[in-house]
């Protein structure tokens, strides 16, 4: 076998060991959101309760709030859409070289 595939097969064990570790250590434990944690943390130093400065859009348009599959959906379609700008951009990059490197 060679080294760089050994090192890959490597990387890819540590990568799920990484995935894989917190669903078993941290049983019994709430995922929140930074904003819910940010909101906690300032009502337990100032003391009083904190107000939104403003309200969702969407959840304004619709008079309620989203349901967590919907919010998700959007978080994924937000990740996607990064995902495709940064490769672009990377595939614009190494394609360049290649040609620069071809004269």
């Amino acid at each position: 076998m060679k080294k760089r595939s050994l090192t890959v097969i490597i990387l890819i064990i540590i990568s799920a060991f990484i995935a894989l570790v917190p669903l078993f250590t941290q049983k019994g434990s709430e995922f929140g959101g930074s904003d819910d944690a940010g909101s906690e943390m300032i009502s337990e130093i100032t003391g009083e309760e904190t107000d939104p400065w403003f309200s969702p859009v969407l959840e304004t348009m619709i008079g309620g709030e989203l349901p967590g599959e919907v919010e998700s959906l959007f978080f994924c379609i937000q990740t996607g859409i990064g995902v495709g700008i940064i490769a672009f951009f990377m595939g614009r990059f190494v394609e360049r070289k290649k040609h620069e490197n071809e004269k």
